[in-house]
């Protein structure tokens, strides 16, 4: 129950650091408007550093659906424990965006621009063309879970008293906000960078239920993009890791 809760609480750290610079970059009146690109990919991963240095020691801070099956399909965690732990990263995202609806409220009653609200909560495509999305997000996503089985250090216990590579602490929190922010650099372009079922898709139905007078569509016809995308990756980043793993 303690894993549970450090995922539900860092995926919520997350979730209102990271849609907070993106609310506080594009909706209107903000400090930050019009801060830019390089605000929002900084903001997005000295979230990640927060989120893994509260979560890490307790579960791991997987704070991400694709993080927690990449994991275990290397092997490196009980299939028992995905199930509870993506539902925690998905109520953390749900949880999170509505504190940056509440902390933005009269800045997201002030933008009429429907596109800068969604992307308050959610991403979207700057080209909209599916099979382009969803590779942009396997690749970003394959990236992510890929390095994160290297550089994560062993610390949380599997049955069986097998050690799970994935146990990051304070210390871990650095490259893995330094990986979230290089990937928002260079291949964030495309798609936002969801590279997070939870971080997408959570947001998105609050983005769909909160009341703002020029919200819009909720974009559904996306939604499933960052979900398969992110999910796709991982496994291959896995797969690939068991490979090398089997090889050398």
């Amino acid at each position: 129950m303690n894993e549970i809760i450090a995922e539900f609480i860092g995926t919520l750290l997350l979730v209102l650091l990271g849609n907070g610079v993106v609310a506080n970059v594009v909706l209107n009146g903000t400090k930050g408007n019009n801060g830019g690109w390089i605000v929002i990919t900084l903001g997005w991963g000295l979230g990640v550093f927060v989120a893994v240095a509260v979560a890490g020691q307790v579960s791991g801070a997987h704070i991400n659906p694709a993080v927690t099956i990449g994991l275990a399909v290397a092997g490196l965690f009980d299939w028992m424990r995905v199930i509870p732990f993506i539902l925690a990263q998905l109520l953390g995202g749900m949880a999170g965006a509505s504190l940056v609806w509440l902390f933005y409220k009269d800045h997201f009653n002030a933008t009429d621009n429907h596109g800068s609200i969604l992307a308050s909560y959610a991403t979207s495509p700057a080209i909209r063309r599916i099979s382009g999305n969803v590779i942009s997000e396997v690749i970003g996503t394959f990236v992510l879970v890929f390095v994160i089985l290297y550089i994560a250090e062993p610390g949380l216990e599997l049955p069986d008293n097998q050690p799970a590579r994935i146990g990051l602490g304070t210390l871990g929190a650095l490259p893995v906000a330094l990986l979230v922010t290089a990937i928002g650099l260079s291949l964030g372009g495309t798609t936002g960078y969801a590279i997070n079922p939870a971080r997408d898709l959570g947001p998105r139905v609050m983005h769909a239920l909160l009341p703002m007078k020029f919200k819009g569509t909720s974009d559904w016809s996306y939604a499933w993009v960052p979900v398969a995308g992110p999910v796709i990756g991982a496994v291959l980043a896995a797969s690939l890791f068991l490979l090398h793993q089997w090889l050398f």
